[in-house]
């Protein structure tokens, strides 16, 4: 899931735990009878653990294209079979197949020392072969001409291609011990720092995406880059672009280690092994769960989450725990809820960190879904419990969020904050795929358990990193929600709230969709 999602502007706060009177007369003893069988069934019975822990330490990282993806679509269709949910998988596209294999990076002079590195998705390996080279650091051109007379001096190196950090703290840690003056001189070197190498890679005439190519066609052997999120020991982990030559990521304090040993003309050999191949063209799907309604089964309610992850670590929290929300309340609810009054449908989207090509991709494949929509109800962002919901622009949403609210137990809403109406969301998670169509799609946003700096695309976000209590009540909240949705007497209705800018204070359009990106050469452009 993208980091920086749009922000969310309410007309108004509505704090759950006062709910209007009108929302209130809206709890029936029937609502409030089937309220607590979902949390009886989600607390005395739950498959949480069990389901995350087979998702994140067995099945794994799911990146768009591996084995991983197409294991773990398997294995969520046959969950839901063995709960007597049918389930499918729709296919949307293609993508370029990749494998990852054994890979290692090694420091073999002037010391020896294995480096903590991981290959990136995507790139290519060493074809069985150990690749050994010295290190250089990219150079710092006067400007694009003085780069391409640099350039072929990689020939058979290894190039260092980002800014090594001063330090490898975290600014939690630095605000904490660190005495004034030294705190704010290591957050102006840090700055400095960037500023600085973000200018050498603009005076190259290339960017960070075009690069690795330019350094491949010279002759390098191999690249390694870090990107640190700030916490300790975590790196985000993306793609590599070189085609030809392997891309690693190293650690922040091991890429420290190279580049002053580069920086200080002190002779750093590495040797790089990565046993990853292509895989050829191969299908992209989406997994789909379906209760049927019985009395109005032309109106849908949607639980939604991505399945698709980075290859860094396991992918335990983005989206390995929105994926075992949805799993666990669709569970549940086929339990005690078997026959709901609308089709309640589960949908795990693959591609949704290469911009929400799964769930875009089913909007535009099925209008009748997307026109009959009551709600949908979308987890994207880790472990947490649930503290905050927007209407995302629609009034009346944001009317019908109140009353269902209303039903659920103190415990569960206590602290949530209602945004409504809220603004539509342009991008960030798969709910925007429905939003741009004027359609009700609820993000639940999670408490953030240090989630921008630790887990959310790094190399750890692990299974130990999932909170159980947190999640049951997640799990818990979107059943009830769901059931509520499911049984209300009204659908919603599509009037949007207008729209005006913040900087200019003049109308703005609703977000538009977006095509969905259906192959990796259209992705990769």
């Amino acid at each position: 899931m993208p980091l920086l999602k749009p922000i969310l502007t309410a007309a108004f706060l509505l704090i759950c735990t006062t709910a209007t009177n009108r929302a209130r007369a809206q709890t029936t003893p029937r609502a409030d009878s089937m309220i607590a069988r979902i949390r009886a069934e989600g607390t005395d019975r739950s498959q949480l653990y069990r389901i995350s822990q087979v998702l994140s330490d067995s099945i794994g990282p799911r990146l768009s294209g591996t084995p991983g993806l197409k294991a773990g679509n398997d294995w969520l269709v046959s969950q839901y079979r063995s709960w007597g949910i049918p389930a499918r998988l729709e296919r949307f596209g293609t993508w370029r197949g990749w494998k990852r294999g054994v890979s290692h990076a090694d420091l073999i002079s002037p010391r020896v020392r294995s480096l903590e590195a991981t290959l990136l998705a995507w790139s290519p390996g060493t074809s069985g072969a150990r690749v050994e080279g010295p290190v250089v650091i990219l150079a710092d051109a006067a400007d694009s001409a003085a780069f391409m007379r640099w350039l072929p001096a990689v020939k058979g190196r290894i190039v260092l291609m980002s800014a090594a950090s001063t330090s490898c703290r975290p600014d939690a840690d630095l605000a904490t011990h660190a005495r004034p003056a030294t705190l704010a001189a290591m957050r102006e070197q840090r700055a400095a720092t960037t500023a600085a190498w973000n200018a050498r890679v603009a005076r190259t005439g290339s960017t960070t995406r075009t690069l690795p190519r330019a350094l491949e066609r010279a002759g390098a052997v191999g690249i390694l880059t870090n990107t640190w999120a700030g916490g300790w020991g975590s790196d985000r982990i993306f793609r590599g672009r070189a085609n030809g030559i392997p891309t690693f990521d190293v650690s922040c304090e091991d890429y420290g280690l190279l580049y002053r040993l580069a920086e200080n003309n002190q002779g750093p050999i590495v040797r790089l092994r990565a046993d990853a191949s292509w895989q050829g063209t191969v299908p992209m799907f989406n997994a789909v769960a379906e209760i049927r309604g019985a009395e109005k089964p032309e109106e849908y309610v949607f639980l939604s989450a991505h399945f698709d992850t980075w290859e860094g670590a396991s992918g335990s929290t983005d989206n390995g725990t929105g994926t075992a929300i949805m799993l666990e309340a669709m569970r549940i609810l086929r339990t005690v809820y078997p026959n709901p009054r609308r089709t309640i449908i589960a949908g795990h989207w693959s591609g949704e960190e290469q911009g929400l090509i799964g769930s875009r991709a089913f909007s535009e494949d099925h209008p009748e879904v997307v026109s009959g929509l009551h709600a949908l109800f979308n987890q994207d962002n880790g472990t947490g419990r649930i503290e905050s919901i927007s209407s995302l622009g629609l009034p009346d949403a944001g009317a019908h969020l109140e009353r269902w609210m209303a039903s659920v137990p103190l415990d569960f809403k206590s602290g949530i904050t209602l945004q409504v109406p809220g603004t539509p969301s342009s991008g960030g998670t798969d709910h925007a795929a429905f939003v741009c169509h004027g359609a009700p799609a609820f993000d639940l946003e999670s408490v953030n358990w240090s989630y921008n700096n630790y887990t959310w695309h790094t190399n750890r976000d692990t299974f130990d990193k999932i909170v159980m209590d947190d999640l049951r009540d997640a799990t818990l909240l979107t059943a009830m929600l769901v059931y509520l949705a499911s049984e209300d007497d009204t659908k919603i209705t599509r009037e949007k709230t207008p729209l005006v800018s913040r900087t200019t204070g003049l109308p703005v359009q609703w977000p538009a969709c977006s095509k969905a990106t259906r192959s990796w050469e259209s992705n990769a452009r």
